[in-house]
Parts: structure tokens; sequence; C-alpha cells
């Protein structure tokens, strides 16, 4: 229930109706007897500077989550930005504080390193492949980076977009190995999918068939995605003995992460 005392946060992208964090934001809400709730905010982009505008005035909003397609382009309309999101140039979280100021931040390479150490995976001296380089893509790179993964191979239609993250990142950490050439998924211990593909249950698949199928079985697979929960490309993978991290695990484990930043949860939530 929302009473006039609520406090609020949102999630903001275009489509919303996929997202899960508003169930797990309100679930975990009422199960702590927060009077806070989630609301999900579809929002057409020629109408996100008055968005924001709203935002620095909306008293009892404390923040907001930035889902796709805006996690770039909000990036440039906030007053202040963490480090690892300047560094990306993306945000998947807005602190609103008392006056007004809107502080950014990118926690998405935190939330999915923290569902991936759940099902045993180490980024420390492996080799991962990112497929897509936009605002979540960005996010799981810099922080396989920031783990240590030994080799980091980006995958993008998009090949400007992803020769400038990787030289990105090649500056940031010289020690990692990066690239976007690959002939095989064998070698890989990570193979994630960083893009909308295979959204909605259209059956499509972000790599080749004939390149999934030499996917290792000790591999872990992911999947940003969150509706299919399991989608035709994790599904593949696990008929092929790998291991699969879906959308919703994901999203989950970083839920702390954005709570804490907005200022609504503790941060292990």
């Amino acid at each position: 229930m929302i009473h006039g005392s609520t406090e609020l946060v949102a999630i903001i992208g275009s489509p919303i109706a996929q997202v899960k964090s508003p169930e797990n934001f309100n679930a975990w809400f009422a199960e702590n007897g927060q009077d806070r709730a989630m609301i999900a905010v579809d929002m057409a982009e020629q109408d996100l500077a008055t968005f924001i505008q709203a935002l620095r005035g909306w008293k009892n909003l404390r923040g907001c989550v930035v889902t796709v397609p805006y996690k770039q382009v909000l990036a440039g309309q906030l007053d202040q930005l963490s480090p690892r999101a300047a560094a990306l140039g993306s945000v998947n979280v807005i602190r609103r504080e008392a006056n007004g100021r809107l502080l950014g931040d990118n926690v998405d390479g935190e939330g999915f390193l923290k569902a991936a150490r759940a099902h045993g995976f180490h980024p420390e001296g492996c080799r991962a492949l990112v497929v897509g380089s936009g605002g979540v893509g960005a996010a799981i790179a810099y922080s396989l980076c920031e783990g240590g993964v030994r080799q980091l191979v980006i995958a993008d239609l998009d090949q400007p977009r992803a020769q400038a993250l990787a030289e990105s990142l090649s500056r940031a950490f010289p020690q990692v190995q990066i690239g976007n050439q690959y002939e095989s998924l064998g070698d890989f211990d990570l193979v994630a999918n960083a893009t909308p593909v295979g959204m909605g249950g259209t059956g499509e698949m972000p790599l080749p068939g004939v390149l999934l199928e030499t996917l290792s079985p000790t591999a872990l697979v992911a999947d940003v995605v969150t509706s299919p929960v399991v989608t035709p490309f994790l599904e593949l993978a696990r008929s092929l003995g790998c291991r699969i991290q879906t959308g919703p695990e994901m999203a989950r484990a970083q839920m702390g992460n954005l709570g804490a930043h907005m200022g609504v949860m503790p941060q292990d939530a």
C-alpha cells in the first residue's frame, strides 16, 4: 500500500514491462516494514531532460534505477558521477540529494560478478567473452578487468563502439589482454550476453549456432536478459552441460548495491 508518507524510488527505461526490480524492491520493502515503494517509468527519450528536471524537485523520490536504453544518455545529465560511472560513461542508478543534486553510479558489473561468484566463477586468471559493448556490457567488462581476468574479448556488431571500449579498458587495466578476435568459445571460462538479443521470446541468439556449439561444458554462460528467464542462448548452453546465470539472478544480486546508492537499503540486502 502506498501512502502519502511513502518514500518512492523509480526505475526508468523503455520498454519497462520486462524488468524485475519493482517486484524485488517492493518485496524487500514489505518484508522489512519499510514505508517505501518502487515505481516503473516507461519514458520516451525526447522527454528525459524534462524527467531529470522533475526528479531534482521530486521531494519524496529518493532515487532512480536506470535500465536500457538510457544508461549512457543520462550519464551526461547528472551533477556528479562515481569514478567507475565516469570511466564507463554510463549510469544504472541515480541518488537524489536533499538539495536536488543528482549523483550517478554504475553497479551492473558488481551485480554480475556477485551472481557469477555464487555459481563458483572467480575472475582471477580467467578468460572471458562479453557480447555487447553498450552500457551493461561495458560495466561487466570493467568489473571483470577489475576482478583480475587474464584475457577479455569484446564482441559487438558496432565495431567502433567495441574498439573504443577496448582501448579505454586497456588504458585502465594494462595487465589484461583485451581484444575482439576469437575463433572458438572453447577456451573461455565465461561467456556473457550483454545485449537485448533474446528478449521477449524472439528465439534469437547473440552468437551464431556453429560457434555456440564450441562452448566448453566447464564454462559459465550468462545472460542479462530478464524475460524470458531462461533465454534460448542459456537453454542451449545448459544442454551442452554448462552452468548458466540468468538475468534475474544478476538483477537480484545487485539490488543491495542499487538500494545502498539511493539510501533506501543496506548493501547486503
